[in-house]
């Protein structure tokens, strides 16, 4: 199943067709992205038996994030062992670096960023949606609570996130638009492997990163399992799994994000992400 966000509302999606989750259900879903979520296991149940014969065709233009509102979340750091080599740092083997983003940093797919410096870094992400309440949640059991995965970009400001006494990681990766999602979101029974996707992002026909979410340090059911342990993962809740090698900030010399440029991000199976970048 593949759903997602449509000039604000919630619809299942069929190639450029989508079939309107408010209307179609009768009024028994309603037009809210999030709301799903309160009753995720029925609305997996009512989609999958539904025909696209009511689909209306869309565009870009109508396409907003997946997750509007999310009341958490989630970010991971150094998940891939080449991308903390690249950082000069030593990944962990026991327990993940986690960090937060603020919601107000979520923005659509095709959506524009405004670089607040010339110091953005990219970093293409697999992202995670929480389709059920998790709490002390077993490795094995962490794929039941997902209710799907989407592509994103964890922007970074790298001058606000590295300054300081301490690092402010969640800052200096929460301006407005610094955290792109979509352009859909995929169920989990939709892949041939969940555990291995493709991951790249590029500027024109740069290619900038390429990775496979096999490599990832702490996989999906692991991240579950991990944070469940410490706090609830709630309905909507949404985890940035991390980025593979190739970020400017580990380039010799650094490099960054230009204004006037667009950068693409995508996904083996989800889709793409395609932002404008401006002053």
């Amino acid at each position: 199943m593949r759903y997602g966000n449509i000039n604000g509302r919630v619809a299942l999606i069929d190639g450029d067709r989508a079939l309107d989750v408010d209307k179609a259900s009768g009024g028994r879903f309603g037009p809210d992205p999030d709301a799903v979520y309160a009753a995720w296991e029925e609305f997996a149940a009512w989609a999958r038996e539904q025909s696209f014969e009511d689909a209306v065709p869309f565009t870009d233009a109508e396409v907003g994030p997946p997750v509007l509102r999310p009341a958490q979340v989630f970010a991971i750091g150094l998940n891939y062992d080449a991308h903390a080599s690249e950082s000069g740092l030593q990944a962990s083997s026991t327990r993940p670096t986690v960090f937060t983003k603020f919601v107000t940093s979520i923005t659509g797919p095709y959506d524009a960023v405004r670089l607040p410096s010339g110091s953005v870094d990219w970093e293409v992400e697999l992202v995670v949606v929480i389709g059920k309440r998790a709490e002390n949640v077993a490795k094995e059991q962490g794929w039941d609570h997902v209710a799907g995965l989407t592509v994103g970009q964890d922007l970074s400001e790298r001058d606000v996130q590295l300054d300081g006494p301490v690092p402010q990681f969640s800052l200096g990766k929460s301006y407005p638009g610094f955290s792109p999602l979509g352009p859909a979101i995929v169920t989990p029974d939709e892949f041939a492997d969940r555990d291995n996707l493709a991951l790249s992002c590029a500027v024109g026909d740069e290619v900038l990163q390429d990775g496979r979410t096999g490599d990832l340090i702490f996989s999906v059911p692991a991240l579950v399992s991990y944070l469940s342990s410490v706090l609830p993962l709630l309905p909507g809740d949404v985890i940035f799994t991390g980025t593979p090698a190739g970020v400017g900030m580990g380039r010799d010399p650094k490099r960054y994000l230009a204004p006037g440029t667009t950068l693409v991000s995508e996904i083996e199976g989800i889709g793409r992400l395609r932002n404008d970048l401006i002053a």
